[in-house]
């Protein structure tokens, strides 16, 4: 009753070839693996292209960080040095 009810997998037809005789077949589980293969390549791109943009948005942040410590240190020297005249 409470147990979900999983839909029904297509089945994927395998792709055959020619298998030498002199050289015995590895053992298969039943399915194919091929439909499987662009989701690798695609997970593997989204991980890259997510860890690009972290890097960018890391070195602007340390950029901006650096420019404002330039710019508070010039400010600070101009008011030091207003006050000692």
């Amino acid at each position: 009753m409470f147990r979900p009810k999983l839909p029904d997998t297509p089945h994927v037809p395998s792709i055959t070839t020619h298998i030498p005789q002199d050289h015995a077949p590895a053992p298969s589980a039943g399915r194919s693996v091929a439909p499987f293969g662009g989701v690798g390549a695609g997970a593997v791109a989204a991980v890259v292209v997510v860890g690009v943009v972290l890097t960018a948005l890391l070195a602007a942040v340390a950029v901006s960080a650096v420019s404002v410590a330039i710019a508070a240190a010039v400010l600070r020297s101009l008011v030091t040095g207003a006050n000692r005249r």
